[in-house]
């Protein structure tokens, strides 16, 4: 098992646990928002279990499944989380068509609302891109 594959489980862990966080009893606010920063609806909870389920299969299928997902996934939530930086909505979740723009706003708030999707896209991308472990 490659290092690719190990991260598609690690992936799968934390998608697993994102689609939790609105069913996990004082996770959420009164507003509804988790953590007291973002909003996660039926569509995020959809997007990140069909997001967990892909990691996963991927995980287990091979090393250049793993590299797929690492880039493509990478590459979407990346992208989804610019976007969401700069709009205060994303693509994904289908925000930004179901909300329009919020306009560009530099805050704490806005960037810890975009910070896992950055983080995530920016760390599986870059994993991909590079294809660690493909020798092991």
């Amino acid at each position: 098992m490659t290092i690719l594959q190990k991260l598609c489980f690690g992936y799968f862990v934390v998608l697993m646990i994102a689609t939790s966080l609105n069913y996990i009893p004082g996770l959420t606010d009164e507003d509804g928002l988790a953590f007291g920063i973002f909003a996660l609806d039926i569509y995020d909870d959809a997007l990140h279990l069909a997001s967990a389920i892909w990691a996963l299969v991927a995980g287990l299928l091979s090393h250049r499944a793993a590299r797929s997902f690492m880039i493509l996934f990478g590459l979407a939530y990346l992208g989804d989380g610019i976007f969401g930086f700069f709009t205060g909505y994303g693509y994904l979740d289908l925000g930004i068509f179901t909300n329009g723009s919020a306009g560009m706003e530099l805050s704490v708030g806005r960037i810890l609302a975009n910070a896992p999707h950055l983080l995530l896209g920016g760390l599986a991308s870059w994993a991909g891109l590079r294809n660690i472990g493909q020798s092991e």
